[in-house]
């Protein structure tokens, strides 16, 4: 295993992180203590899971590993848990107000059985509760000793620098993390959310890496996904999810290349995926979900795995957004561009040809 420092922090942790969504509904309990034995007895440390994962079954699963472990072993854990989401019947059960988020992480605390967790993340954006009054809390939880950390999830950019410029302005602690989805299939939060964590000096820890399984390369276009799959089964939202995926010519072309670059290199495709994301700018650590252990010794390899330049450049290159021209794509791009050096901007290249189109022709 390898290990890097979380965001702006001095504390190591390893470059895979294991989600614990299923843990108690997909996963029975002597699975996920099997997972989370092995996961830790491979070097790594991040376990991330949330309040709502599982209806509260995967805190409550974590919480058991970690009373039946020793010390020495669960010393190791870096303990990451979210708060945000609907957890009662009460008007007041979800969002990020100090009300909400105190009875959350108290309770997260005890399902957990431990006194404070590492890593706390607001599980998402809560447009009700101004975002002082967010931060406030935060910084009373870490100064009471309930959190070390503080962390985002699902923030667009301008929701994630106003985050940071309002901490530092109120002089509280700033959040060192952003979860959110991204891979090869995924690549859209480089628009925004990549270059506001780059800036603000946050770590990515990205969910769903592997694209609901697509870039394991076992759905195939035109198929029928095996029942005992997720996009197979009868979930709702793997169904919605998988339905996304697959109404994309770019994503089943990422899918073919990764397939490929993996049969030359003699990995799996799964490995392949993981090791580009891992090796992305600003990221700390995918969060990948193993529901058996043969997957998680398959995720944990990608540790070691880099690929080389020209594997990376094709994978970049296939899996790249298709934006329209503004804002994000080449036009917009040219806009926001300054060069120090030369004559025309890259605005002036750009369009100093017109186009090939006939109405952009002279």
């Amino acid at each position: 295993m390898k290990y890097r420092t979380l965001g702006n922090s001095g504390m190591a942790v390893s470059k895979i992180a294991l989600g614990t969504m299923y843990f108690g509904s997909e996963n029975t309990e002597d699975e996920a203590f099997a997972l989370l034995d092995a996961f830790v007895e491979a070097g790594g440390t991040v376990l991330d899971t949330s309040d709502v994962y599982s209806d509260t079954l995967a805190e409550q699963t974590v919480g058991r590993w970690l009373a039946a472990r020793p010390s020495e072993i669960t010393d190791r854990v870096v303990l990451a848990t979210k708060g945000r989401y609907t957890t009662g019947p009460d008007v007041n059960d979800v969002g990020l107000s100090r009300r909400h988020l105190t009875r959350a992480l108290d309770a997260s605390l005890h399902r957990l059985g431990v006194e404070r967790v590492d890593l706390y993340q607001m599980h998402g954006w809560d447009a009700h509760t101004p975002i002082e009054e967010t931060l406030s809390f935060l910084d009373g939880a870490i100064r009471a000793g309930k959190i070390y950390y503080a962390g985002l999830s699902n923030f667009t950019g301008w929701q994630l620098q106003l985050t940071v410029s309002t901490a530092k302005a109120m002089g509280v602690n700033v959040p060192l993390t952003l979860q959110q989805q991204y891979s090869l299939l995924s690549r859209e939060s480089e628009y925004e959310m990549v270059p506001a964590a780059l800036h603000n000096h946050i770590g990515l820890l990205p969910w769903s890496p592997l694209a609901g399984g697509f870039l394991t390369g076992k759905y195939r276009r035109g198929t029928t996904p095996a029942p005992d799959t997720r996009a197979g089964g009868d979930n709702p939202l793997y169904r919605y999810v998988s339905a996304q995926y697959s109404a994309s010519d770019r994503n089943w072309a990422t899918i073919d290349e990764t397939v490929r670059i993996a049969q030359e290199a003699g990995v799996t495709p799964a490995q392949v995926a993981l090791s580009w994301i891992a090796d992305r700018p600003g990221v700390v650590a995918p969060v990948y979900g193993a529901r058996t252990l043969d997957q998680l010794h398959d995720g944990i390899a990608a540790a070691d795995l880099t690929l080389d330049d020209e594997a990376t450049h094709a994978l970049d290159k296939v899996s790249a957004p298709t934006p329209g021209d503004y804002p994000y794509g080449p036009f917009g791009v040219a806009q926001r561009d300054r060069r120090l050096q030369g004559g025309d901007q890259a605005l002036g290249d750009l369009v100093s040809q017109g186009s090939d189109h006939p109405l952009g022709q002279s």
